[in-house]
């Protein structure tokens, strides 16, 4: 059996995202296959080979016109001719170049692939890759994604919410503060996405790393490298082996990774926002969605956990990321099954901030909903700018004191203020204290709605501050 037998249906092939994923979203589907698939790879490896022939041109080795050729006759080279090539040589990159060869010319064939490596072709190849799929498709996508969010926290700066640590009420904040929190870190992760895409480098130093076949072809075989590479728009590595150091690639996958988590957090935290006991926001239902297949009254937050849910099954990848920083010697091939799944994480954060692209737009904020939470538990969470307000004004015990207050508020039902009146009489220190509140403390601890610190002002200030970033990054040359 050959390839030419596998299925041809994606319904019959068995990663989820050529069937479910495709179906669901042919457009970014056809992105992620333009960037990420085989026939793309195949491509840029094309690309690195035409570079390398157009080099040995430049240099006088190749004859004239050989680098033309070459580069056109890559435009005619097809994954089906280097698959059914590799059937019989066994060797992929040895197949690409006998098709290249035949493609271009037998006349020609000596100059291909003359002086590199496979690792030379694959491993430049596979730069590229990176950068022109964070080019091409995911860091738009963030980018777009970080400005929803700015639209956001800027929109609910002043909306007052409860904030909530451990599940629990916790003191007042505005929703757009907790959305700021998000723009800052997904538009930090940004940038390291895209120090990470410029620090992408490529190599030409041959089968370990010392120019040793490109050293009987130039005088000077690193102004070759720098040369084609500069064909491509990628600087040589300062060093390299058989293959590149991993670390810039580590850095990479670090930052797919961690911005990856940046959205899992962030669409924990709206699914939870949903809870019907909760209910502050709403993911926004098209007419005829199904919520259950048997409590026709159900509307899940299913988006937002689908988020979570690809994080769930792509932060481990990480590991194999790491393991793959060893290889021994001047190169080893214990990377060549785990690094070819690698592709898969640039398209599950595509995914991610796919769908929370559509979520963010979306997204329904009850604010009558936030302000009627953020009342369950007033006269509880009044302690903290009581105990403030006690030790500001010399109170030696003041957490204890509004802690007891807390607990006789919980307990007996008591409005805060008349338990802070009740516990007066039996403690003259704390009579004493409260004697000295003026009258704009006591009428705050009657009223305390305005108790958000400055939560509004640096929900607009770290929106400002993203949007202006975001303007003067600049587009991929």
């Amino acid at each position: 059996m050959s390839f030419e037998d596998l299925v041809a249906s994606p319904f019959e092939s068995v990663s989820p995202w050529d069937h479910r994923y495709a179906v669901g979203n042919p457009e970014l589907y056809h992105a992620w296959s333009r960037h990420l698939s085989e026939a793309a790879f195949l491509r840029l490896q094309l690309r690195v080979e035409a570079a390398l022939v157009a080099g040995l041109e430049e240099a006088g080795v190749a004859p004239a016109g050989a680098g033309e050729r070459v580069a056109a006759a890559s435009e005619r080279v097809t994954p089906e001719a280097v698959a059914r090539e590799e059937e019989r040589t066994r060797h992929n990159i040895r197949a690409l170049v006998n098709c290249l060869a035949r493609e271009a010319g037998l006349d020609l064939a000596p100059w291909i692939h003359l002086g590199a490596t496979s690792a030379d072709i694959t491993e430049t190849a596979r730069s590229l890759q990176y950068r022109e799929s964070l080019d091409g498709f995911l860091l738009p996508q963030l980018q777009e994604l970080l400005g929803l969010w700015v639209d956001l926290a800027e929109r609910e700066a002043a909306t007052p919410q409860i904030g909530r640590t451990h599940g629990q009420h916790a003191v007042p904040v505005t929703f757009g503060f907790a959305v700021a929190l998000y723009v800052e870190r997904l538009g930090e992760r940004i940038e390291r996405l895209r120090e990470a895409r410029d620090r992408l480098v490529g190599k030409l130093t041959g089968a370990v790393g010392a120019y040793n076949a490109l050293s009987l072809l130039v005088p000077d075989p690193e102004e070759l490298e720098r040369r084609v590479l500069a064909r491509l728009g990628l600087e040589p590595a300062p060093v390299a082996t058989q293959i590149l150091p991993p670390e810039p690639y580590v850095d990479l996958f670090h930052g797919l990774t961690s911005t990856l988590g940046v959205l899992a957090n962030f669409a924990d935290d709206m699914r939870h926002l949903q809870r019907s006991e909760i209910a502050e926001v709403a993911e926004a239902v098209e007419a005829g969605q199904v919520g259950s297949s048997t409590m026709p009254h159900k509307r899940n937050p299913w988006n937002f956990e689908h988020v979570k849910s690809l994080w769930k099954a792509y932060a481990p990848r990480m590991t194999s990321v790491y393991l793959d920083q060893i290889s021994e010697h001047q190169r080893d091939l214990t990377n060549s099954a785990s690094s070819r799944f690698l592709v898969e994480l640039l398209v599950a954060l595509s995914e991610a901030a796919g769908r929370l692209i559509g979520l963010s737009r979306r997204l329904r904020v009850d604010r009558a909903r936030m302000a009627s939470n953020l009342e369950l538990e007033r006269a509880l969470w009044v302690a903290e700018p009581l105990y403030v307000l006690l030790a500001k004004h010399g109170h030696p015990a003041a957490h204890e004191a509004a802690r007891l207050l807390a607990a006789r508020v919980r307990e007996d039902g008591l409005d805060p203020l008349e338990a802070l009146e009740a516990a007066r009489a039996g403690d003259p220190r704390l009579d004493q204290v409260v004697a000295a509140l003026s009258d704009e403390e006591r009428a705050f601890l009657r009223e305390p709605g305005g108790y958000r610190g400055r939560a509004e002002e640096r929900a607009r200030a770290v929106a400002a501050r993203w949007r202006s970033r975001m303007a003067g990054w600049k587009a991929p040359a």
